[in-house]
């Protein structure tokens, strides 16, 4: 009776939070996969007509009398990975310095810290990536500073770049990465690397053969934080990048919005999801690993 109780209590906790993720959730997840497998509307929509070249136009297979393969697509998807693996790298350079310097803070510092850190969430993105544009154009801050201190003779074509968006999709997500790498930091035993100095090990040895193997968490989670966000990112390109700079996520703004192929969109966006599932899943069984092992 005592675990039929229980299990009565845990369906009536649960059950709202399930309900609720599994119409609003998985409910629209599932109509998206559908829809990626129908054939477009003339006029938009879709025809509810089995359709998988959607998925040709973008991996090889195209029938080539309806659908044509266009190697755009895949250079696209391609090149949104090659961005959000280089902002990857890019937030964990700056924040992993950054979380062991915090963590040798005093209690009260160490807060103060990390509310400053999270403190640009609480303005918009949309404001915040405009304050970027301001900064960044020709005549913004940055090139009139530059100019003012005669570092440079004109200005430098940085807003509508590459560069750009890798600044905005790096400001934004340096959260996702620093507090990862905090808490993984501040769990650290610091007498391992007291033991290891005592040992004779240098600091360079101290760091890649304790620190860095002991806070390998704290970097995967924030790896994987900030390559999703960052893979289907839209307003960061289109706002910083323009028309010069077009990720996948832009990709499927403009199938939904502009193409009205909605099919196609939402193949897209299925291999975004797909993509993300992978990363997750690898990403679980290496902490399930390395619980194993301690």
């Amino acid at each position: 009776m005592a675990r039929r109780g229980d299990t009565r209590r845990l369906a009536f906790l649960l059950g709202p939070a399930s309900l609720f993720l599994g119409v609003f959730f998985i409910g629209p997840l599932a109509v998206m996969v559908v829809y990626s497998f129908l054939e477009p509307g003339l006029y938009g929509g879709v025809e509810w007509n089995f359709y998988h070249w959607n998925y040709g136009r973008i991996l090889g297979w195209a029938d080539g009398e309806w659908e044509e393969f266009d190697a755009v697509y895949a250079q696209i998807f391609l090149r949104s990975a090659r961005l959000a693996l280089t902002n990857v790298a890019i937030t964990l350079i700056i924040c992993y310095p950054a979380a062991i310097w915090v963590s040798g803070l005093s209690a009260r510092w160490r807060t103060m810290v990390v509310f400053l850190i999270t403190l640009p969430f609480f303005v918009s993105l949309v404001v915040r990536l405009f304050a970027w544009v301001l900064i960044l154009r020709p005549s913004g801050f940055l090139n009139s500073s530059l100019m003012g201190l005669g570092l440079i003779s004109e200005p430098i074509d940085i807003i509508f770049t590459e560069t750009a968006v890798l600044i905005g999709m790096a400001y934004i997500l340096l959260p996702f990465m620093f507090l990862p790498l905090y808490a993984s930091i501040e769990k650290l035993d610091r007498s391992l690397v007291e033991a290891s100095s005592d040992l004779g090990a240098s600091p360079l040895q101290t760091f890649f053969r304790v620190t860095l193997p002991l806070t390998l968490p704290g970097i995967a989670a924030g790896s994987v934080l900030v390559f999703i966000p960052s893979l289907g990112n839209f307003i960061v390109p289109d706002i910083l990048g323009g028309a010069k700079v077009l990720m996948i996520g832009n990709l499927v703004e403009q199938q939904f919005l502009s193409a009205r192929n909605w099919p196609f969109g939402s193949a897209l966006s299925v291999m975004i999801m797909a993509v993300m599932f992978v990363l997750i899943v690898l990403y679980l069984r290496s902490m399930g690993r390395q619980e194993a092992r301690q």
